[in-house]
């Protein structure tokens, strides 16, 4: 994108790139020719397969000025300078729905749900309604933008992919990134950190291989060579890092938002392995061509395509509250992974050793009362009825004591086995 958007605009959005490459797919196809999207960006490509995003019909823009002359900011932004959590209460309070959806600390979502009401006048909620109510719809989203499409997904063994990502970052080293770095923080991101701050949450700025780099780029001037260096190697450490997990991103959102996709509008994802590239022809790129030549035939290819029933059960925007770790939860299977991770599970022994630390103090609290009204009795004068009287009467104290006690252990008892 920086070979068409200025890199100081922060508001070129999915739909914006929506907008442009359906143009640009809409005249390939009227030439008679064959669309190939290539990347990438799984969530862009998706806005591409199906009618899923939301138009507001209106853009309440303001201009400022940019490194290029004007540039404009949209109410997303405005909104994202909220604080979180005032954001999430207005949200409640026009779309319930759609915020009982969102943790309070996704500003993002949060303040893109708000804009689409403020600029439409119709919740978020009722816009995906609506689209999946039409023709072609489903349980994500609209239907498909354009007929017949076929996915070829590029997948790895991780251990090997991870090798590649780590060489590859190696190579761009080689090839001169510390310079394009360099260059680009001088000619935008000063600017930036000077006036306003640098979070590197919007624009070109959050894009993987250049926030790793901040603290070298903006230090190295002051620093001596070994820290120079220091930093140096810890950016391209945290860059390898983040592409892997970016890379194991992208694969999990293949196998969760298109071969688990609900619904019938799902195109057909056709797995090719490239673990061995010394097999590409055969493992790539034959079956590559023989797909794609038998479906522009309306022939099916040879190679079947990649089956994995959904789980239409899976609620992926339940929200629940853990008491015991004060955080909300969005989605049956991060709810699933949170009650099983490390810091759930030491909290609820946490919890346990203290209900089992005060079931203690409860049950030694009763027997110290009993033992200080018998002193009392003992310690008072009585004739010999009276005294048989009150020896019953302290045995009957004494009793009513200790079933008590006993039932408030047994009521403890099975409070830490509902915990439990």
């Amino acid at each position: 994108m920086i070979s068409f958007v200025d890199p100081l605009v922060t508001n070129f959005t999915v739909v914006d790139f929506r907008n442009k490459a359906t143009a640009l797919i809409e005249d390939i196809f009227a030439r008679d020719k064959i669309p190939i999207v290539v990347g990438g960006t799984n969530y862009y490509i998706e806005s591409l397969l199906w009618k899923v995003l939301v138009n507001t019909g209106s853009e309440v823009k303001t201009s400022v000025q940019g490194h290029q002359g004007q540039i404009t900011t949209d109410k997303k932004l405005e909104l994202e300078t909220l604080d979180s959590h005032e954001l999430h209460a207005r949200l409640k309070n026009v779309d319930p729905e759609m915020a009982a959806k969102l943790h309070p600390h996704d500003k993002r979502k949060v303040a893109r749900s708000l804009q689409v009401f403020e600029e439409s006048g119709i919740s978020h909620t009722e816009h995906l309604r609506r689209q999946q109510e039409e023709e072609g719809g489903g349980p994500l989203g609209g239907a498909l933008r354009f007929p017949h499409p076929c996915i070829l997904w590029l997948h790895s063994d991780q251990e090997v992919l991870n090798t590649r990502l780590c060489a590859r970052v190696d190579e761009m080293i080689e090839m001169g990134l510390l310079k394009e770095l360099q260059d680009f923080h001088k000619r935008y991101n000063e600017k930036v950190i000077a006036q306003s701050g640098q979070d590197y949450q919007h624009g070109i700025f959050q894009s993987i291989g250049f926030k790793e780099f901040h603290e070298y780029l903006v230090t190295k001037d002051n620093k001596s060579s070994e820290q120079v260096e220091m930093l140096l190697q810890k950016g391209i450490e945290a860059l390898k890092q983040r592409t892997q997990k970016y890379a194991k991103k992208q694969n999990k959102w293949v196998q969760n938002r298109f071969l688990k996709r609900p619904g019938a509008n799902v195109p057909s994802v056709y797995g090719l392995d490239v673990t061995d590239t010394s097999a590409w022809d055969k493992c790539v790129l034959s079956p590559a061509i023989q797909i794609v030549s038998s479906m522009l035939q309306g022939l099916p290819p040879i190679m079947k395509p990649i089956q994995i029933s959904s789980d239409n059960s899976e609620n992926k925007r339940s929200s629940r509250l853990c008491d015991l770790c004060n955080r909300i939860i969005i989605g049956d299977r991060e709810w699933a992974a949170h009650i099983k991770s490390k810091s759930h599970h030491a909290k609820t022994r946490r919890k346990l050793e203290e209900d089992r630390g005060n079931a203690e103090k409860r049950k030694m609290g009763p027997s110290s009362d009993a033992e200080s009204l018998m002193q009392a009795l003992e310690g008072t004068s009585h004739s010999d009825t009276s005294c048989v009287c009150d020896m019953q009467e302290k045995r009957v104290c004494t009793h009513h004591i200790n079933s008590t006690a006993d039932i408030q252990n047994n009521s403890l008892k099975q409070t830490l086995s509902d915990i439990q």
